[in-house]
């Protein structure tokens, strides 16, 4: 049965999901790059995102490497995308990653504003959402022909799926780095009472992983 999940997604150990001041100069925030240590070195990295050969094979690569089974779609929210903010100028804009992004499968952007959609190479066809995150998540399924549906972030995406108990497993690597201030991820939301539990922890230098499920 198709699931929605976040996968590899990495939090400061004070909690936050992104640094503050987040700009076309510092996409994650300020601080914010230094959250991914565990993930940038990791043959599962080099391979999808960058489309290069080497990288370590070990417990954090096992984590990255699971992050991208089965997925059939993403949901992202528009901070993902893109710096862009208000109605969009142009067409120019066409996401972070160059012409070959490392998603492969339709990606449901969250926004306020319509735009049509871009083809990309690789396999990556970006859609944008005006009418909210159970139009996104109904779209994606649909789109994912039975594949598991993964969203991409940023916290705010997250959260928002959260307070409806609709992510049904989360794993999250908590990078061993205070940011002090920016997006926090669990802010005012009671886990449990939402129904999740943690099912899963690993801890390396660079990270404790930790699954979390809706049961």
């Amino acid at each position: 049965m198709s699931k929605l999940r976040v996968n590899a997604f990495t939090l400061s150990l004070d909690g936050y999901g992104a640094g503050p001041d987040q700009d076309l100069q510092n996409p994650l925030g300020i601080g914010g790059e230094s959250l991914h240590k565990w993930f940038v070195d990791t043959r599962t990295f080099r391979k999808m995102v960058l489309g290069k050969d080497g990288g370590t094979a070990d417990v954090n690569d096992g984590f990255a490497e699971r992050s991208f089974e089965n997925v059939g779609a993403w949901i992202l929210g528009r901070n993902m995308f893109g710096p862009i903010r208000g109605e969009w100028p142009d067409d120019n804009w066409k996401g972070w990653w160059g012409d070959n992004p490392p998603y492969h499968v339709p990606t449901f952007v969250l926004t306020h504003h319509a735009r049509a959609p871009i083809t990309m190479e690789g396999g990556t066809t970006f859609y944008f959402v005006t009418d909210g995150i159970h139009s996104a998540l109904e779209q994606a399924k649909a789109a994912a022909g039975g594949k598991d549906v993964r969203i991409g972030g940023g916290v705010a995406t997250i959260r928002q799926y959260l307070q409806e108990s609709l992510i049904d497993e989360m794993h999250l690597a908590i990078s061993p780095v205070l940011l002090g201030k920016g997006e926090h991820l669990f802010a005012g939301l009671d886990m449990l009472k939402l129904g999740y539990q943690c099912t899963e922890q690993v801890a390396t230098a660079l990270a404790t992983h930790v699954v979390i499920k809706r049961g």
